[in-house]
């Protein structure tokens, strides 16, 4: 679609429907945009391309918005594949266009467009430089691991916009979620979402960024993916804010459970009715097995506690719970008050292996008591869920 945004730019993003899971592994309910903007001044800049799947919707986007204009600048903000994957088009097509970028971006793009001559074409950009294009002034900020290391963002001087590459964006198309975040009716949920999976790992470098921008005159975030953001900027910079820091989000206790059979499941929930009981706010129980794994990820970061109910398996820990940890150990789950539930018919080994894997993450609490199930909960079983229950809570 195109959209004007003021007198001057133009929004040329694409929204991609069809697209089943975003890098080829999170599920997107609501399909994905991927944002780009053309800014229309004295000199006239493309505000990076999309990804090939909507490579034509695009190009036909930017023409219609240069209305036979020629474009002077290609700034590539991130040389992520969904983000770059029309340059070399850009390039052949407007012969006397340059690309501005950081110097690690230029480096990439041979990496992914082989036979690509951008001799004399290129204009390597470094923290402080801005690129002047009448009455619209772009000031790169480098954003080194938000979440590649050749982002840049820019803030453009005339209205108020950061441009921010993949920080504050979200999960989903446009035209499902809303074009501006007023619009969407919970942002926050797939941003959360997206932070911590895609984002995430990279809490330091967000940080950085935010330090570096909170000084800025900002009035819209225009991100590359997710809708573009113009009221209560505070709220969004805020989570972006708890998010980074690896903080609470919500004081509430988040079970998850991976069970063969269904026994460990009872386990569980018996839990959480025990925690509700007690007063608890918030128990919320995923089964790992048949949720989105993205959005368990979510929930552990989200929650002040979290208490693993597993099943042994193998001599291990039944396969749901293992990809569950290991994916909080690679995107840095931390400072966590954590209980756990095994279950075992003959050698229970869930537990010993969930605290192994538990050892290897920062500042985690590990609670006791330690609850043992033998194959299916009994009546003898309830006095350590309660005691298990007092020591979370």
């Amino acid at each position: 679609m195109v959209k004007n945004l003021n007198d001057k730019v133009r929004y040329i993003g694409c929204d991609d429907l069809d697209l089943d899971l975003f890098e080829s592994q999170y599920i997107l309910p609501e399909g994905m945009a991927y944002n780009s903007y053309l800014i229309l001044d004295d000199k006239v800049a493309i505000m990076d391309t999309a990804d090939a799947r909507k490579a034509d919707e695009w190009k036909s986007n930017l023409k219609e918005a240069l209305a036979g204009r020629q474009p002077d600048y290609l700034v590539v903000h991130h040389m992520e594949p969904d983000h770059s994957a029309v340059i070399e088009w850009v390039l052949n097509e407007y012969p006397a266009l340059t690309l501005v970028a950081s110097a690690k971006a230029i480096q990439m793009l041979g990496q992914f467009f082989e036979n690509l001559n951008v001799e004399g074409r290129t204009l390597p950009v470094k923290e402080g430089f801005v690129l002047e294009l009448g009455a619209h002034k772009l000031r790169f900020i480098g954003a080194p691991m938000v979440h590649w290391p050749e982002v840049m963002v820019t803030f453009d001087e005339a209205d108020g916009a950061l441009y921010s590459a993949d920080a504050l964006g979200k999960f989903g198309a446009l035209g499902k979620c809303g074009f501006y975040g007023r619009d969407d009716d919970d942002w926050s949920c797939e941003a959360r979402r997206y932070y911590f999976n895609i984002v995430g790992k990279y809490g330091s470098p967000v940080r950085t960024l935010l330090d570096k921008t909170a000084q800025l005159p900002i009035k819209t975030i225009r991100p590359l993916h997710g809708p573009i953001l113009e009221d209560n900027l505070d709220e969004y910079l805020g989570l972006y804010k708890t998010w980074s820091n690896y903080a609470v989000e919500t004081e509430g206790i988040f079970i998850a459970c991976a069970s063969i059979h269904g026994g460990t499941m009872v386990a569980a929930e018996k839990l959480a009715e025990i925690l509700r009981a007690k007063g608890a706010e918030r128990v919320v129980v995923s089964d790992l097995c048949r949720s989105d794994f993205a959005e368990n990820v979510e929930d552990a970061f989200r929650h002040s506690k979290l208490v693993l109910a597993a099943s042994s398996y193998d001599a291990g820990v039944f396969t749901p719970m293992y990809e569950f940890l290991h994916r909080l150990q690679i995107k840095g789950f931390c400072n966590r008050k954590v209980g756990i539930i095994e279950n075992g018919s003959w050698a229970p080994s869930a537990g010993r292996v969930m605290k192994e894997m538990l050892s290897s993450m920062s500042g985690i609490e590990i609670v006791e008591p330690m609850v043992t199930i033998r194959s299916r909960m009994k009546q003898s079983d309830i006095p350590a869920l309660d005691s298990l229950a007092d020591a979370i809570k």
